[in-house]
């Protein structure tokens, strides 16, 4: 893993794409949230780090991918970049009832898709003051996303 930071302790990461690495991101970032003083944001961060971390991991898993970390104006960004071409797929949000939440005893079978996936981007967008996709040259692409304080 290589690592740089800033004067503004902003982050600028390159790691292996592993199950892992949305822990490490969510530390490093809530110890940048304390230096700044805006601990009061720490829960979105984490979740919007997470997602798109997991992301990143699943399109390139085992892979080198960058994490950037910076404070703006009255925002912090949150930059994820992986060497895939495939754009993120925002999928339509189902509305569940309580009736629809049962037990399922496949759930922790290896490879089982209960319909659960997909939830991460609308949770981002929910979250996010602005977040997009940005493609890099000659391949990849960096995903986004702003979180107001």
């Amino acid at each position: 893993m290589g690592m740089s930071t800033a004067n503004s302790g902003e982050l600028d990461i390159r790691c292996l794409a592993a199950r892992s690495t949305a822990g490490l991101v969510r530390t490093m970032a809530g110890a940048r949230l304390r230096e700044w003083g805006h601990t009061g944001i720490a829960g979105d961060v984490y979740q919007v780090a997470g997602e798109l971390v997991a992301n990143a991991v699943e399109a390139t898993l085992y892979q080198e991918i960058r994490v950037r970390f910076t404070r703006e104006v009255r925002t912090v960004l949150l930059a994820v970049w992986d060497s895939s071409d495939a754009m993120p797929v925002l999928r339509p949000i189902t509305e569940l009832s309580l009736e629809d939440i049962v037990p399922d005893a496949r759930a922790l079978q290896p490879g089982h898709e209960d319909g659960t996936r997909g939830r991460g981007l609308p949770i981002v967008q929910a979250l996010a003051a602005e977040c997009g996709v940005t493609k890099t040259d000659p391949y990849g692409k960096w995903v986004w996303a702003r979180v107001a304080f």
